[in-house]
């Protein structure tokens, strides 16, 4: 019984989705059987009806065409949704991702940065956002997450893998990456956040310290994740904040910074705005996070003007 109720609104259906080309039919059927079988028709009536039938059919293609247009536009409209979703994630030349960070800044109260040791960092997007904030007087939220500085091992590991890069281009750059270099380059991120700190109260940074040799750089703004490689010829990333990749990195982030060892930039000691050597050795001492007995008053002074006074490793 169900199944033939079933049938029955199935068929009704299908008369209400065709009902054009049911009247069409109904009529065409209807005049032919009285034509035939009995002269109970005009012609004039004849030829109306074979126009009302003509017409009918006519309504019933322009339906047709209207349903089709219609179908045609939800799968293109589906298309287009699905393209501009995909476009959402892209590849970032090298040329482009200097400009890509830069917009990213425009608009965003918060940083976050995992990578080496932060030279693009510092030299322009701690800056940037600083002056940004300090101008419209909005609160600033940068979390940094770069190579310990204190660990001989860390850091002799990671120059050799700039140098394994730069070797595979000919480049000059396989023998300026030395682990007393890397030491320098990290030191200096850690003492530009201590800077910075100084200088904006409504700064909140931190600085967490990782044993482990990071191969990607991660740039996440409100806006979007810059992803990028020490190797200019490999692809780099940019994922938009609406894209589930982008949620995904943020808890990735998160759960490196914990596993890290994070400073304690409270109850500083001061920092002129050119810090002395002296300065400098104070305020990694308050760290924990000593400078090497070997490193002289000279390495100290690199270490400072790396901070302050970086060069924009995009700047072409």
């Amino acid at each position: 019984m169900a199944q033939r109720v079933g049938r029955i609104e199935m068929g009704v259906g299908w008369i209400i989705r065709n009902l054009d080309v049911v009247v069409a039919v109904g009529l065409g059927l209807t005049i032919g059987f009285l034509d035939v079988f009995g002269d109970v028709i005009s012609d004039d009536v004849a030829s109306g009806a074979t126009l009302l039938v003509l017409g009918a059919l006519a309504v019933g293609s322009m339906t047709e065409r209207v349903r089709r247009k219609s179908d045609i536009q939800e799968v293109s409209a589906d298309t287009r949704r699905a393209l501009e979703d995909l476009a959402m994630v892209r590849s970032l030349s090298g040329s482009e991702v200097g400009e890509t960070l830069g917009k990213a800044r425009e608009q965003t109260n918060l940083w976050y940065f995992k990578g080496g040791t932060g030279t693009y960092l510092r030299a322009v997007t701690l800056p940037r956002c600083v002056e940004t904030a300090t101008r419209h007087r909005t609160p600033l939220s940068i979390k940094i997450d770069i190579i310990n500085p204190g660990s001989e091992k860390t850091c002799s590991d990671y120059a050799r893998f700039r140098q394994t890069f730069a070797r595979q281009r000919n480049t000059e750059a396989a023998n300026a990456w030395t682990t007393t270099r890397t030491r320098k380059e990290s030191y200096a991120t850690v003492l530009a956040a201590c800077w910075y700190r100084q200088r904006l109260d409504t700064l909140e940074i931190s600085v967490h310290l990782s044993s482990g040799v990071p191969t990607l750089r991660f740039d996440l703004s409100e806006s979007c994740l810059v992803i990028t490689q020490d190797d200019p010829n490999r692809v780099n990333l940019i994922v938009a904040r609406d894209q589930p990749l982008y949620d995904y990195y943020v808890t990735e982030l998160h759960q490196s910074r914990e596993q890290a060892e994070r400073l304690d930039l409270h109850a500083l000691p001061p920092l002129s705005d050119e810090p002395t050597v002296d300065e400098v050795r104070a305020v990694f001492d308050h760290l924990r996070l000593p400078l090497p007995a070997v490193f002289t008053d000279g390495d100290v002074g690199e270490i400072i003007d790396k901070a302050l006074h970086a060069d924009d490793p995009y700047r072409r």
